[in-house]
């Protein structure tokens, strides 16, 4: 798996890419989650949900380049997600992910996971990716960089959720809980513009997530 992962990294280096981040407020994303919590629902669904249903927005996003001269806009949208396991990395995909609700989507992800920690992963379960998600927030980490993986136009990288002090739009100090999220993407598809977009109607999603249990 490892000879797999390193050969895909280096096909990556040679795909021109560039970087966008957002800070993204989480307050009301963290009260519905410890609100619904308890029906089985996991943070990981409610982000490719959120990303999903921002995907349907922007398209092109979605879209990837396989042959270095023409792109495709992908039908589905398939969120694949870096998963560590033994012995390397390897990306579960929820397909269809804009369709599902978060119910189905958490049931979904856990199935997955349990697959991939069993080497149980059918290949269309970790290849049919059209974005990626890599979340290192629990292990406290507030921001990084994720490498593209081959064939895909996107990957966002999400940080830790953490308590920050902002300024008020009346003037005061307040404290709200923020992530900050980077976005790598190819820029022989996608350009900066079409990023701001996505990360823009992204956290309006997140910040107001009453879509999400639909």
């Amino acid at each position: 798996m490892q000879g797999a992962v390193s050969k895909n990294m280096v096909e990556s280096l040679a795909v021109p890419t560039f970087r966008v981040g957002y800070t993204i407020t989480t307050d009301a994303l963290d009260q519905l989650y410890k609100k619904i919590k308890s029906k089985g629902v996991t943070m990981t669904a409610l982000l490719a949900k959120a990303t999903a249903m921002a995907l349907v927005q922007h398209p092109v996003v979605n879209c990837s380049c396989r042959d270095g001269k023409s792109f495709t806009y992908n039908k589905s949208i398939n969120i694949a997600v870096a998963v560590a396991i033994d012995g390397g990395l390897i990306t579960p995909v929820l397909q269809d992910a804009d369709k599902l609700d978060i119910y189905s989507l958490s049931r979904k992800w856990k199935e997955l996971v349990d697959k991939a920690r069993a080497k149980q992963l059918q290949p269309h379960e970790y290849n049919s990716g059209t974005f990626t998600l890599s979340n290192l927030g629990m292990f406290g980490v507030d921001r990084f960089d994720a490498i593209l993986p081959p064939g895909t136009g996107a990957i966002m990288a999400v940080g830790a959720s953490e308590p920050t002090v902002v300024g008020t739009k009346d003037g005061r100090i307040g404290i709200k809980s923020q992530m900050q999220v980077n976005v790598t993407a190819d820029h022989r598809v996608i350009y900066g513009a079409d990023l701001a977009a996505f990360l823009q109607t992204l956290a309006k999603i997140i910040e107001d997530p009453k879509d999400l249990t639909f």
